[in-house]
């Protein structure tokens, strides 16, 4: 707090600070506290013959949000592992990603840095059929990297170390860079694994289709079940707002700390203003006591004292 009573700069750039930071995380907290009161709202329906009467009877033959669990198969072509034999999925993601060391200035520390170069995803086309793939009915799966989660399996992962020469250690020294190496990873969606798959559900002539979901809610397919995944869900809304509270606590600390210096500099000053109207008066009043006293000997004028003389 600076003489004047005014706050520092450093307190109001802190203010401000986390008078924003609380703001969006606040939004970020109010966003996934609506996204799994969503997830928990979703319709649970069942991956049997039944299902093609319920959306039949649907109003636009379309379940806006439901949950439904079953066991991925290829609807033709499958996708081969590159790395493991037999294995053989739907979605493959093939990933190179660089690890180094980069020099801070600031802290005078090498930080770990990590950057994908290069990632490839194929999909084909695939469907949730139930556990005993018995019944004929089957859920075509749309769009299944538009899903905010999508679980994949780490089948293959393996790291290249750099080779480094003592010359090319002295580079690194000086560009503030020291490679470490280059890390491959595959991950699939394999054939006969079960996901829980949750967004709207329509019925398309005589194909069931699961798709990502309008009004902003979001599309899963998570090997987890369905408790877990709201569980999940949840954990994550608690989260933001313990993180919300604590920003906020320290924005509202910080402010009643500068409005409470504030106002005890501003109480300081009312102070001394009345010490100073209280010295004001008194000289005033001793003033008139002297001018009053001046008069009065003036009005009087000068007293003679006469002695007899002896005789």
């Amino acid at each position: 707090m600076e003489s004047g009573g005014r706050p520092s700069t450093g307190q109001v750039i802190f203010l401000v600070t986390s008078s924003a930071l609380t703001a969006i995380l606040y939004s970020v907290y109010r966003q996934k506290s609506k996204v799994a009161h969503s997830l928990k709202g979703a319709k649970k329906v069942n991956l049997d013959q039944d299902l093609k009467n319920i959306l039949r009877e649907a109003p636009g033959k379309c379940v806006p949000y439901a949950v439904i669990e079953g066991v991925v198969r290829s609807v033709k072509e499958t996708l081969n592992s590159q790395f493991v034999d037999n294995y053989k999925g739907v979605i493959q993601r093939l990933t190179l990603q660089e690890h180094k060391m980069v020099w801070n200035r600031t802290t005078h520390l090498w930080n770990d840095y990590e950057k994908i170069i290069h990632q490839r995803t194929n999909t084909t086309a695939f469907d949730l059929v139930p556990h005993d793939d018995s019944g004929g009915v089957a859920v075509r799966v749309m769009k299944p990297m538009d899903a905010a989660e999508i679980s994949l399996e780490t089948v293959y992962e393996k790291f290249h170390p750099s080779i480094q020469s003592f010359t090319d250690v002295i580079g690194h020294y000086i560009s503030g860079e020291r490679p470490k190496g280059i890390q491959e990873t595959e991950e699939m969606l394999k054939i006969g694994a079960t996901l829980t798959g949750v967004g709207e559900l329509v019925l398309d002539n005589s194909l069931i289709k699961l798709q990502p979901p309008k009004q902003g809610m979001q599309y899963y397919l998570s090997s987890l079940g369905f408790e877990a995944l709201l569980q999940k869900q949840e954990s994550r809304v608690k989260l933001w707002k313990i993180l919300t509270v604590i920003f906020g606590f320290a924005t509202c600390a910080t402010l009643f700390f500068i409005l409470r210096k504030q106002y005890r500099h501003r109480r300081e000053k009312q102070r001394l203003r009345q010490m100073q109207e209280e010295f004001r008066q008194t000289w005033e009043r001793l003033d008139e006591a002297a001018e009053f006293s001046m008069r009065h000997l003036s009005l009087e004028g000068p007293t003679w004292v006469s002695k007899s003389s002896p005789l």
